[in-house]
């Protein structure tokens, strides 16, 4: 087991009091951790083999004589929810729809000779049951996060603690953390993004583009050079965006090889793959520093799931930013709606977690006016939020830079109180977790 608290907290606070549960081998399941927490793992105290049956299985953690007593491997729990491993045990009715091969494959042969409208009606047939999914939990997933809370508090209990120090998540203590990204799908969306720089630039925000480098349109110097110069940031967006990278493991290195040598020749540091496939257990194969295909949660994603965290997160060395917020596709084309009211809920649920922000808008669907007009007024929105309640408005690399920063930062106690000490500390801030009853809260020391 790592040190969860530190990974995630960097607090001094020592988490090696946790009673082991055995060298026993279990069957992996789903069960309840506490009231609310849906956990996949071994427990001992039985587990569902489907999340049907997780309210049929609880665990819950005790202390004493400075120990907390688990019946379950917490950090095994939170690697299994962050990257994917219950996914295919969720159920053939409510579990991954890509494992139906025959299907996808036969969608993307046939896909660019499909009109628009018969495109989407297919993709809403396919994803008809999101509303029936029982997890990740909708509209935005904070499992992984509560897991910590919890852990947290439990450690807390054990030492006798009522106030424990930690690194602050944001640097100078902004509340969150916003970014904005898009993927370019087309020439059309290609040729739209200085217009697209323009908007954002209006609204005082910066953002990220996701260009595919192979087959789909040119990717001109003068293209990369105006991305780059107008302080956005250029990345790299699968190798050709043909719902194929993930599906075998040899040929998916062959591309993995090629996107790599992509990155370096754009100096690039982000990658997200196509339609948001993913397999974090290959990530090892890419040497970009940041991945973005991971949702917080996948209902409305052609591959089910969800990291169930609004928290950055490292897989090997690679940082995964999650995708927080729905995308602007699933919301004009599946949904069909046409306000910002979910985004809206998203920003708010995310803040009161003090989570990353993150969205993606892709800029061949802000053509039409009225779907453009409806972006706007979201960054009308997100703007008065960032000056209104201190988000930290990034780029997803400044995100990366900072998290790595973090990583390597210490907090160290200094006469009657702390400092934070490593490169980037400067920007660092000491937190307070609080306990509150069976809850924990957060308070932020102003300055160092």
């Amino acid at each position: 087991m790592w040190n969860i608290l530190s990974d995630y907290y960097k607090t001094p606070l020592d988490s090696a009091v946790v009673c082991p549960n055995g060298n026993q081998k279990l069957d992996a399941g789903f069960f309840r951790f506490g009231s609310y927490a849906v956990c996949y793992g071994e427990s001992l105290g039985g587990v569902a083999p489907d999340i049907a049956g997780v309210n049929n299985f609880s665990a819950s953690g005790a202390v004493g004589n400075g120990e907390i007593r688990l019946p379950f491997d917490i950090s095994n729990v939170i690697d299994n929810l962050r990257r994917e491993h219950y996914v295919q045990h969720l159920g053939q009715k409510n579990g991954r729809l890509t494992h139906l091969d025959a299907v996808r494959e036969a969608y993307y042969t046939i896909r660019e000779g499909l009109p628009v409208w018969v495109r989407r009606y297919l993709q809403r047939a396919y994803l008809r049951n999101w509303r029936s999914l029982p997890f990740p939990h909708w509209p935005v997933d904070f499992t992984v996060d509560s897991l910590h809370e919890d852990y947290l508090r439990l450690a807390m209990l054990a030492q006798g603690c009522n106030k424990v120090p930690f690194i602050w998540f944001w640097p100078k203590g902004a509340s969150s953390c916003l970014i904005l990204t898009h993927d370019v799908e087309t020439h059309v969306g290609r040729d739209f993004t200085p217009t697209l720089m323009d908007i954002d630039d209006s609204h005082g925000l910066k953002a990220s583009f996701q260009v595919i480098p192979e087959k789909r349109y040119e990717v001109p110097t003068s293209y990369v050079d105006e991305i780059k110069r107008r302080g956005f940031e250029f990345n790299i967006h699968d190798l050709n965006h043909d719902g194929h990278l993930y599906e075998e493991k040899d040929e998916f290195l062959r591309r993995a090889k090629k996107i790599n040598e992509y990155v370096h020749k754009y100096g690039a540091r982000g990658f997200r793959a196509g339609a948001m496939y993913r397999n974090q257990n290959w990530f090892d194969a890419y040497e970009f520093s940041y991945d973005m295909s991971v949702p917080s949660v996948a209902h409305l994603e052609p591959q089910r799931g969800g990291c169930c965290t609004v928290m950055p997160y490292f897989v090997g060395n690679i940082l995964e930013l999650p995708l927080t917020a729905t995308q602007d596709y699933s919301i004009f084309h599946i949904l069909k709606d046409r306000t910002n009211d979910l985004w809206k809920t998203q920003v708010e649920l995310i803040k009161q977690r003090n989570g990353l922000i993150s969205f993606i808008a892709h800029p061949d669907y802000l053509l039409d006016q009225k779907d453009r007009a409806l972006y706007e007024s979201l960054l009308d929105h997100l703007r008065k939020v960032v000056d209104r309640d201190g988000v930290w408005a990034a780029l997803p690399g400044e995100v990366d830079q900072w998290w790595r920063a973090r990583r390597e930062m210490k907090l160290v106690a200094d006469g009657s109180g702390y400092r934070v000490e490593g490169p980037g500390s400067e920007c660092a801030r000491v937190a307070w977790a609080n306990l509150d009853g069976d809850r924990v809260t957060y308070s932020v020391e102003k300055s160092l």
